[in-house]
């Protein structure tokens, strides 16, 4: 069974924030449940009903699409989900989130030089045939020095992708066609994670034929006309309403069962009452809501491990990003005993069921349970909440209550208080639980202030190293490949704690050596387990919680599965009604 994914950017990291920030400015998609897997269930006595031809689906969601419907282009989730209906990627993933043939193969013999052969007869929407130099145009859209997206990262270490965007070639000399279905691809140098980081989705030379590439982001089939090779095609755009897909009678998997997916966005006020009424069939869930739409029974709640969390960031330096190094150490909060007792005194269990319905649960490292390199928790330091711990803790520190006001002194004896800062959107629920979190700490003698911030500004104060950003609430989301340096290495700007640590960063360029590695996914883990064991020890932030995956489905939607590699292609789901 072909998988697609439902997180899209999970292949480019440089996508992360991007998705990060739509999820805080839509209300947050996060979410949480038991089961690891679900199949949608008819209505026939709980047994899946039989496939129906035909019919229609709609899809809800809760924000409005921007709009860039082309993956070399697009910035949020929302334009991510409807993507994924009708353009495929050459690759996909496993339930282990691997990577397994698609519409592409792939052999390579020392992690350097990639040959991929193409399945002959996949046609794009408007009639052609699908051929590598599609590919080969896709990666020099994304090297040209017009192109003003996120993922050349994706294209980079391909070798002459430099030369090319710094307009030195007229080629990228590591493309080598060798026939419409066959490509070969040498990148700089051998790395583990070349297949991973590489961009994988060709983009149709005809539609975009005569459109510079300074104008492709703008134009028609990116934002009105666009084409893909999935199993629906796109029959009408309606900006910030609405997405018409229609079936895709050419489907190189086959004909789709469903006649027409229609994509709707629908307020997230109102999907409790879309979905008790029927007229929606599948929507992301907001864990705050999931216990009403259990109750339905008209739909059922499916859930998935999910690949991203939630923290509290200290700024422990400041970061200079031309010069790629932290270049500022601060002292506030570099006493890792002080970030072990405000992890001990957070009620993490408490704090997910009254701000997330009890949709989540406690995370003790930088990688999420569903991921194949995650440690165990028998190998960490798991932080259960023990205020009396917090506070021993505290006092071993130096951080004592030395002029009787019911709040500690730091270790000379000055006024602490731990400056809080957290992002601000239309939700509601976003002070309260960041109030709880201050709460949690001043019942152990750290005084404490909060300060909302609007959310664009909020992740500019971040990244920016605001003197005003001191302690901050941030989420991440983890990708496909297990290469965690672009937020952890103390030279990479997304590393917003500016922990520095040398074992760290050494771990992490040894488990992408192939001198070091080879191909031992084994070793690999064992030196990322290594690295989580030092992370969970030093705290350069505290691990509150890891999301999951929630959906509501109609109980008539049939042959939708959901797990954590996301939904299974949509040409194989039906309504049995």
């Amino acid at each position: 069974m072909q998988k697609k994914k439902s997180f899209y950017w999970l292949a480019a990291m440089l996508l992360i924030m991007s998705l990060f920030m739509a999820a805080c400015s839509n209300g947050e998609e996060e979410a949480g449940a038991e089961d690891d897997k679900k199949e949608t269930e008819g209505n026939e006595g709980g047994e899946e009903a039989a496939p129906k031809e035909g019919g229609t689906l709609v899809y809800a969601l809760d924000a409005a699409p921007e709009g860039l419907f082309h993956w070399n282009w697009y910035g949020i989730q929302t334009d991510a989900e409807v993507l994924g209906l009708f353009d495929d990627n050459l690759i996909t993933f496993d339930e282990e989130l691997k990577p397994q043939p698609n519409i592409a193969s792939w052999e390579t013999e020392d992690n350097k030089v990639f040959t991929f052969k193409f399945k002959k007869g996949v046609k794009w929407h408007n009639g052609d045939e699908l051929t590598v130099q599609d590919w080969v145009f896709s990666l020099e859209t994304l090297a040209h020095p017009d192109y003003e997206g996120p993922r050349y990262t994706n294209v980079q270490t391909v070798e002459g992708a430099e030369a090319f965007r710094n307009g030195e070639a007229d080629s990228i000399s590591g493309l080598e066609v060798i026939n419409d279905y066959e490509i070969k691809i040498t990148f700089d140098k051998a790395r583990v994670n070349n297949l991973l980081n590489l961009w994988t989705y060709p983009m149709n030379r005809s539609a975009f034929e005569g459109i510079e590439v300074a104008d492709m982001e703008g134009s028609d089939p990116v934002r009105r006309t666009p084409i893909g090779t999935g199993p629906f095609k796109v029959n009408k755009v309606v900006s910030g309403e609405s997405v018409e897909l229609v079936a895709n009678e050419d489907y190189w998997q086959g004909k789709p069962k469903l006649d027409k997916i229609i994509i709707k966005v629908v307020d997230s006020t109102a999907v409790t009452g879309a979905l008790q009424n029927g007229d929606i069939d599948v929507v992301s869930v907001h864990p705050t809501i999931g216990k009403d739409v259990e109750a339905m029974e008209n739909v059922d709640l499916v859930t998935a491990p999910g690949l991203s969390y939630y923290y509290v960031g200290f700024k422990l330096g400041k970061f200079d990003n031309e010069k790629k190094e932290v270049v500022e150490q601060k002292e506030k909060y570099a006493d890792k005993k002080l970030r072990q007792a405000m992890m001990h005194s957070i009620n993490r269990e408490e704090w997910i069921e009254a701000f997330f319905g009890g949709y989540g649960d406690v995370v003790n490292r930088p990688v999420p349970t569903a991921h194949w390199i995650a440690a165990d928790n028998d190998d960490l330091n798991t932080y259960p909440y023990d205020p009396e711990k917090a506070k021993e803790i505290l006092d071993e520190a130096g951080y004592v209550d030395t002029n009787g006001d019911g709040f500690r002194e730091d270790p000379n004896g000055d006024e602490f208080v731990v400056n809080f800062s957290h992002y601000a959107t239309g939700n509601p629920t976003f002070e309260s639980r960041a109030k709880a979190l201050t709460q949690y700490w001043e019942a152990v003698g750290l005084k404490s202030t909060l300060e909302m911030i609007e959310v664009n500004q909020y992740y500019d104060m971040v990244e920016k190293d605001n003197e005003n950003m001191e302690v901050f609430f941030g989420g991440w989301g983890y990708g496909a490949d297990p290469d965690p340096s672009a937020l952890w290495k103390s030279d990479q700007l997304w590393n917003y704690p500016r922990w520095v640590n040398e074992e760290s960063d050494q771990l992490l360029e040894d488990a992408l050596d192939v001198e070091v590695v080879g191909t031992d996914e084994t070793k690999r883990k064992e030196l990322y387990v290594k690295w989580q064991q030092i992370v969970n020890e030093e705290l350069p932030m505290l691990f509150i919680t890891e999301l999951q995956e929630i959906y509501g489905m109609n109980k008539r939607v049939g042959g939708l599965t959901l797990d954590v590699s996301g939904f299974n292609s949509a040409h194989e789901w039906f309504v049995t009604e």
